[in-house]
């Protein structure tokens, strides 16, 4: 028992929680919440906190990418072009921060500004996504399905440079470039597709971060313990609450953060 509760941190769990039902409520990653929640509020390292929220997110995705694909909202080829890019990107990344030292000054401060950009740049999409996909998808449309399909690729290198450093773009960012991308395609199956490239993107982002000793895996297993039940309930009161009051809220409270990150 006593073996139980060190391993498990009640605060941990409680911040799972709290991330989990704003997932749950408004659809955004657990990235763009959890791993500035993990720095400023905990003042767990950013290579830390990035490393243990990657695999986080790689459990929690998977559950998500199976419902996704018993319903057929998967478009497979989408996914291994994004994974064309993103894999050897989070490789590549991963590289670079193990010769730079994950837990080094200079390894936290380009996490720190990544990160804090990141943040911006989803708080901007979750204000304006319907404005953005709206004036590009024509532009988009114009071009053939070999153009769409390099851009498709090296929107999976920007997505795995930026997941990889960040734990942040795979959701908000990546669906609304794919909704730019793929105008005739359903957003159900636009977001099944992101899903299911951000599992293996995460799973092996998340092990490179384990493998330059970057997780911390009591503080994972608190994590989980928070945020699953935390979505689950969530997800129930999803419809009832006032959509575009939460995205203002939680865009806000991304800019918040990300000011204080990037100062």
């Amino acid at each position: 028992m006593m073996q139980i509760g060190q391993f498990i941190h009640f605060p941990y769990t409680v911040a799972g929680l709290a991330v989990g039902s704003l997932v749950g409520l408004t659809g955004v990653g657990g990235g763009s919440l959890m791993t500035p929640l993990l720095v400023l509020l905990f003042g767990v390292h950013p290579a830390t906190a990035v490393g243990t929220d990657l695999l986080y997110a790689g459990i929690t995705k998977i559950s998500g990418s199976a419902v996704h694909h018993r319903k057929g909202s998967i478009d497979w080829s989408v996914a291994r072009r994004l994974a064309m890019g993103s894999a050897p990107a989070a490789l590549a990344t991963l590289a670079l921060l193990a010769h730079w030292g994950a837990q080094s000054g200079r390894s936290s401060a380009t996490i720190s500004v990544i990160l804090g950009c990141a943040l911006f740049l989803t708080a901007v999409v979750l204000l304006f996504r319907p404005a953005l996909v709206a004036r590009t998808q024509p532009l988009f449309a114009r071009l053939s399905e070999r153009r769409i399909a390099l851009l498709t690729v090296l929107l999976g290198v920007v997505l795995g440079v930026l997941v990889t450093i960040s734990s942040v773009g795979a959701g908000a960012i990546g669906v609304t470039v794919l909704l730019m991308l793929y105008p005739q395609m359903s957003v159900l199956r636009i977001v099944g597709s992101d899903i299911a490239h951000a599992v293996p993107l995460t799973l092996i982002a998340g092990a490179g971060h384990w493998a330059i000793g970057s997780v911390d895996w009591p503080m994972l297993v608190s994590l989980l313990l928070g945020s699953i039940p935390g979505i689950m309930v969530a997800s129930h009161f999803a419809g009832r609450l006032p959509d575009r009051a939460l995205r203002l809220l939680l865009a806000g409270a991304l800019v918040l953060a990300g000011a204080k990150l990037v100062s």
